[in-house]
């Protein structure tokens, strides 16, 4: 497996592997760095960053479906100058990329969070698709020209390439990555999360206080292969390939899909070392199916006409 070139190019930062956590289930990085040594990933993405310290959604904001998770977290975090200050020199420590998650309540506030991180983190990932957050997130993810505008501006205040994270939750994904791509963005990552609700039929009440959340897990995989596939065949930007992957084989479908990189979130929450336990069963597959550099996989699905 050494001679494989595990490798792989975003915006032109190059990262060592295609696996990434995703943003809100790999905590502030500290908590798994004791099972593993983050620098054994090709990038870690923070907890989505807001302007000010924020505290949540109230709870229950958590629960378990069939094959999944719904999350009503409410973009709880310590703020962005907890970030500058605390998190991102924590995360320094490790030879691996950071991408900084950010999601202000306005477009204005996007901004100012992507000017105070400047050059500090490797990338910016614009959350714009939070479908748990009353304010601003799904609006701001499914206006095509909404996030046309959005982008352009944070592009404007940014000091590193920018990820734009996009909402499933919309008729046609492409129109979306479309818009995104003519703001400026330098890559996209999808899906976010599919809005999604369950009822206790004892008590006759939603199991989460916000009443609907992001639905996770391995029930939306099919439906994410399907929209970066889509994606990929109508926009010419990197892809981060994220929504259901637990394993090596589910990082495996999205690169031929067309993701440059994949993103590990449920299963960072199922198993500490998932991320690294799929980096190396990325590195298993392409050994045996005698791939020599693991860009190769990118886009190589053979689609029926």
């Amino acid at each position: 497996m050494n001679s494989i070139d595990m490798s792989v190019n975003i915006a032109g930062t190059i990262l060592k592997n295609p696996v990434i956590t995703a943003s809100g289930t790999f905590g502030k990085g500290w908590e798994i760095s004791q099972y593993y040594n983050l620098s054994e990933l090709g990038a870690v993405c923070s907890k989505a960053i807001t302007l000010k310290p924020k505290e949540g959604n109230a709870p229950p904001r958590i629960a378990e479906t069939a094959s999944g998770v719904l999350n009503s977290v409410g973009l709880q975090n310590t703020g962005a100058e907890f970030f500058l200050t605390y998190d991102l020199p924590n995360l320094k420590k490790y030879d691996t990329k950071i991408i900084a998650n950010i999601s202000g309540s306005t477009i204005e506030e996007n901004c100012k969070i992507a000017k105070m991180l400047g050059n500090g983190p490797d990338f910016i990932e614009l959350n714009i698709s939070c479908p748990n957050v009353k304010q601003g997130g799904v609006s701001f993810g499914t206006n095509p020209d909404i996030v046309r505008q959005i982008t352009y501006s944070v592009k404007e205040n940014c000091s590193v390439p920018l990820i734009v994270k996009l909402s499933p939750n919309v008729t046609d994904i492409t129109e979306i990555a479309k818009a995104a791509k003519q703001g400026g963005a330098d890559a996209l990552s999808l899906i976010n999360t599919l809005l999604g609700m369950k009822i206790d039929i004892k008590t006759k009440r939603p199991v989460l206080a916000n009443n609907t959340g992001g639905l996770s897990g391995p029930a939306i995989k099919p439906v994410a292969v399907r929209m970066v596939w889509q994606v990929a065949n109508s926009v010419d930007l990197p892809i981060i390939g994220m929504g259901g992957i637990m394993s090596g084989e589910d990082a495996v479908e999205f690169l031929l899909a067309g993701a440059t990189a994949v993103s590990v979130g449920t299963a960072n929450i199922v198993t500490p070392t998932a991320a690294l336990n799929i980096k190396n069963q990325l590195a298993e597959y392409a050994s045996k199916c005698n791939i020599k550099s693991i860009k190769s996989l990118t886009g190589a699905v053979k689609a029926y006409l």
